[in-house]
């Protein structure tokens, strides 16, 4: 059993490195320790062998090298282990006079006892044997440890590997650290103090907000010039356009609010002081303009109650724009003016998002308009964008300070536990207040001001280049109800974004003026940061300002109604700030824009970006070409890459330049930018695979997503085989199972189907794996092989008695399983592990359905206990045909049958076709007396049905009742009722039902159609 078991003094001389290798020349690959390590253990290798240097295992202690060996012959000593056996590691099988069998490797022999070392469950245990017990002691000639473990193992995983088994060698190899959250720098220090409504100046106000040490505001804009701000942004020659909201709350009622005498104010600063002094109304008599987005020399602009989309255009200079073309006819948008959309904005991908990314997104192809629907989440006001294109929303309704960062929206809606650091939400104003939404909950006791985000707004990151480097990418959270602004870290820990307050316990901005109503942020084209106060009494809508409000009653006391018509518009500036006169990108020629790709003003980039592709100029092709390859500034070549790629000029070269790149930033792009091409081009699909075992999860996870689009068999391999190398991560995990589930079509919505505790039950399923279950099921969950190619155990992929009805794999995981299955003999048996808990039982299971491909329900701890339970009696092994009752029917049988409903039932097969894309409807609006029912043309024993509406993840049933019948007349009373929470839902019916008929009734009310894109009914006839 030699393997990887006597190499580590050859593996010491290997390099080991916490940087970012390429992938794309495996043999100058640098291993890396920490991938290696998740390798070692996904492989099966901790089950046998001892990285400690003191515990006793099956396999020789990888710190106790003999010699060093070759690469190659490292690979084969794994791959053919029975070529050479260590001395002292030989199997051996013992036959006891019980007849019982065992088979470990013996430790010590005397005349009397052998002692030898035989794994159990997880572990391993020394068991000493009076020779008098022993009827017979047999060497083998191959070893036990499985053929082929490193088979078809790409050469960058085998450094890893080798990487992480030097440092286990090595005493002075220390991990490379984990990142962690920030240290927290001193805020806005002081206890909130008593404030009342009087109205300021500027220069007044500015007395009375407070920002964190060696930071000020500089006054850029004001009332009169501007009135209502409640958002600004520039065009490329740095002229900033302002919405003004001037009807909004002109009195406690909102009286009047809809009229259209609000508008789009363009502010020019003439004489380079940084203080706008020329407005010219660009647009005028508007209704509650709520989105901008600069292109060129126009403007898109899109008004409240509506989601069309104008663009505008000063054709004769005069400030004032004389051209409106309707870009989308998006129609009429109903509901409160709060909730409708907002933040237009250009990506990094050249799509146009919003605050809506659950919703479309729309871009520029060759000059025309086009949409597309996305999956991702949905905000309120505002969007921000990192310096790679990822998005950060918030909700004042829901109280929801970020969120729907995780992933871009086009691979659908992903929230992490952890996302926020602890506490995140309590927030640290520095004036008392009660006119908060929420009532006095809300309100500190102690302080007296707002105790966590309510009435957050206008978020956006900071990418310029005016203040320290470490304030760069970090998340910029405007909060008018607690009159304060939050500046948060963004850190990447094993993937995972995560969000912190930069300060301990205090703000980065905050106000005593109690008129301080900042809801927007931006990074400008100076570089420096801009904040929009809004400076009003009323900062809520009128729908919940109504006489008799708790609201109403603070806005009456204090006398906040009167103070309407004034705003202003702020810049943040450090001690260290250097600022220039904003560029004029506008009259740049196309070239000098390639330039700017490389500025450190992330507002520069995308300006210049978006200017390239609408322009569309292909005479700087060449010029972008060279920029991508070889510019020195990562970011400069990534947007290279996206400027190649919305002018349509980017090839499979330049996709094989990028995937190669150093930088993750880089590669990431690249990744994406060949979505559009991997269905056609498998090699370019192994190529994105081959650069996703990167040092960086996040290039990781990204190949992940973005392999879903080679809607291929290759594809899904490809990702199965990156859930199971990082089955501990929980960014990998979700994003496996969702591009896993992804199908062809496209635009589908897809989903990760894991809270957090089943993410957690999913790691400890995994230690449980790797520990054990490997050693028969293999490293892919295809079936280990045997050092002689005997295939140890049945597939677990796809497999139907895994994936059916929870009970089922409990049953067989709790008493075992023997003899052939599906005609098919395997080498011994599926042991029984009721000897663990119902914990450990669930988690395997919960592992084992949600990897390798599959897709089923998490297992619950009382699951398990149901089955032992019921099955406590039972001593042997179960047959397959013992289980038959437990799986499901099959598709041709249930296509025999007979479906009705009483609402859509026109759609009614679709729920038994195969096609998860179709469904079954009801068409309306759930409502109690909606059923479905099943004719199954003869008597079945059915142990359980499940309802599959993954595909429309709302549409289950909020509550249900089954009734049976003999003849579809008569039915029974209820024999099971319940509630689904989820989008699988599992109904476990009594033992021993035997029916014909099967009814089951909609008991609860949605606004939601009730669907089944899937119905499964597990049994078998009766006899």
């Amino acid at each position: 059993m030699k393997s990887c078991l006597i190499v580590l003094a050859f593996l010491l001389c290997l390099p080991v490195s916490s940087e970012a290798a390429d992938v794309s020349k495996p043999d100058k690959h640098v291993g890396n320790y920490r991938r290696g390590r998740a390798l070692f253990a996904q492989r099966g290798c901790a089950a046998c062998h001892a990285v400690d240097g003191k515990t006793v295992s099956l396999g020789p202690d990888l710190t106790k090298p003999e010699k060093p060996l070759t690469r190659q012959e490292f690979l084969e000593s794994i791959n053919e282990p029975s070529k050479q056996i260590k001395k002292g590691f030989e199997a051996y099988s013992i036959l006891l006079e019980s007849g019982k069998v065992l088979t470990g490797r013996i430790t010590k022999q005397t005349d009397d006892a052998v002692t030898v070392l035989i794994p159990d469950n997880q572990f391993v245990k020394e068991q000493t044997i009076p020779r008098s017990e022993i009827e017979e002691l047999v060497k083998q000639s191959v070893s036990v440890m499985p053929k082929g473990l490193l088979k078809g193992v790409p050469e960058s995983q085998v450094s890893d590997l080798l990487a992480y088994l030097a440092s286990v060698g090595d005493p002075k190899f220390t991990p490379p650290p984990r990142a962690t959250i920030p240290a927290k720098q001193p805020g806005v220090m002081r206890d909130p103090e008593d404030a009342d409504s009087t109205f300021y100046s500027p220069e007044e106000s500015m007395k009375r907000i407070h920002l964190a040490p060696g930071y000020r505001l500089e006054l850029v804009a004001a009332e009169p010039m501007i009135e209502e701000p409640v958002l600004c942004v520039w065009d490329g020659n740095g002229r900033m356009y302002v919405a003004e909201m001037r009807t909004y709350m002109q009195d406690a009622d909102g009286i009047d609010q809809d009229l259209p005498r609000s508008r789009v104010s363009m502010l020019e600063d003439t004489d380079g002081d940084g203080r706008m002094d020329k407005v010219s109304r660009f647009v005028d008599n508007m209704v509650l303009p709520r989105m901008i987005l600069p292109l060129d020399d126009r403007i898109i602009v899109n008004e409240t109650y509506t989601e069309d989309y104008y663009s505008y255009r000063d054709t004769n200079g005069d400030g004032v724009a004389d051209e409106k073309i309707l870009l989308y006819p998006g129609g009429k948008a109903g509901g409160n003016l709060e909730h409708q959309n907002s933040a237009l904005t250009w990506g990094i991908d050249n799509w146009i998002y919003t605050a809506r990314l659950g919703a479309r997104r729309h871009r520029f192809r060759k000059g025309k308009w086009e949409s597309e629907r996305i999956y991702g989440d949905n905000g309120q006001w505002g969007l921000a964008m990192d310096d790679v294109g990822r998005f950060f929303l918030s909700a004042a309704g829901g109280e929801k300070p970020a969120y729907g960062f995780q992933q871009l929206p086009q691979y659908g809606r992903l929230n992490l536990p952890g996302e926020l650091e602890p506490n995140f939400e309590a927030v640290y104003p520095i004036v008392k207040m009660v006119d908060v939404q929420g009532g006095l909950g809300r309100v500190d006791k102690e302080r007296g001001g707002l105790n966590r985000f309510t009435g957050c707004a206008g978020q956006s990151i900071y990418r310029g280049d005016q203040l320290p480097d470490d304030f760069k990418g970090d998340y910029i959270l405007p909060e008018p109800v607690g009159r304060l602004v939050r500046r948060a870290k963004v850190t990447q820990i094993d993937g995972k974004t995560v969000l912190s307050n930069a300060y301990e316990n205090s703000e980065f901005i905050a106000s005593t003026d109690k008129n301080f109503r900042p809801l927007w942020s931006a990074t400008g084209p100076d570089g420096c940061l801009y904040l929009v106060d809004m400076y009003r009494g009323i900062i809520q809508e009128g729908n919940w300002t109504r006489k008799g409000s708790y609201l109403r009653g603070v806005i009456d006391k204090e006398g906040f109604a009167k103070n309407i018509g004034r705003g202003r518009i702020y810049r943040v500036v450090h001690e260290t700030t250097n600022r220039q006169p904003p560029p004029k990108l506008l009259d740049k020629t196309t070239a000098q824009l390639v330039e700017e790709l490389s500025h450190p003003n992330g507002w520069r980039r995308d300006t210049a970006q978006k200017l390239i592709v609408l322009r569309n100029d292909k005479s700087v092709v060449p010029a972008l070409i060279i920029l991508a390859r070889t510019g020195t500034s990562p970011l400069g070549r990534m947007h290279a890459l996206w400027t190649l790629d919305g002018l349509d000029m980017i090839s499979k070269p330049m996709i094989l330049a990028a995937l190669g790149d150093d930088d993750p930033r880089v590669k990431q792009a690249g990744m994406r930018v060949s979505e559009s091409r991997l269905a056609g081009d498998p090699d370019l699909v192994k190529k994105v695979a081959d650069a996703g075992y990167d040092n960086d999860i996040g290039v990781v996870v990204q190949a992940v997503n973005s392999l879903r689009y080679a809607k291929s068999d290759l594809g899904r391999q490809l990702i199965s085989e990156f859930a199971a190398a990082y089955a501990e991560n929980d960014l990998v995990l979700v994003s496996a199972q969702a591009s896993l589930r992804y199908r062809e079509g496209g635009n589908q919505p897809v989903f990760a189907n894991l809270d957090a505790k089943t993410l957690e039950q999913m790691k400890q399923g995994y230690q449980t794996y790797t520990l054990l279950c490997i050693r028969c099921h293999g490293h892919d969950g295809k079936g280990a092989l045997s050092s002689d190619g005997l295939q140890l155990a049945p597939s677990l992929a796809k497999s139907p008695r895994l994936l059916a009805n929870p009970e089922l794999p409990a049953r067989i995981l709790l008493h075992g399983l023997k003899g052939p299955i599906e005609g098919k003999k395997y080498p011994g048996l599926m042991e029984s592990m009721k000897r663990q808990d119902d914990a450990w039982i669930a988690s395997a299971l919960t592992y084992v359905r949600n990897s390798f491909g599959n897709n089923g329900s998490a297992v619950t701890v009382e699951d398990v206990a149901r089955v032992r339970s019921m099955t406590q009696d039972r001593t042997q092994p179960y047959t397959i045909e013992e289980l038959s009752e437990f799986l499901p029917v099959s598709l041709d049988i249930m296509k025999t049958w007979k479906l009705s409903a009483s609402h859509g039932g026109e759609h009614v097969g679709a729920a038994i076709d195969g096609n998860s894309d179709s469904r079954y409807s009801t068409n309306e609006s759930m409502k109690p007396g909606m059923w479905f029912s099943i004719d199954m043309q003869q008597p079945y024993s059915v142990t359980s049905i499940l309802l599959d509406t993954q595909k429309s993840r709302g549409d289950y049933p909020r509550g249900y009742a089954v009734s049976i019948s003999d003849d579809g007349k008569t039915w029974s009373e209820p024999i099971i009722e319940g509630k689904a929470t989820t989008a699988i839902t599992d109904i476990p019916f009594p033992k021993g039902v035997s029916t014909r008929f099967v009814k089951i009734e909609q008991t609860g009310q949605h606004g939601l159609f009730w669907s089944i894109h899937e119905l499964k009914v597990y049994g078998k006839p009766t006899e």
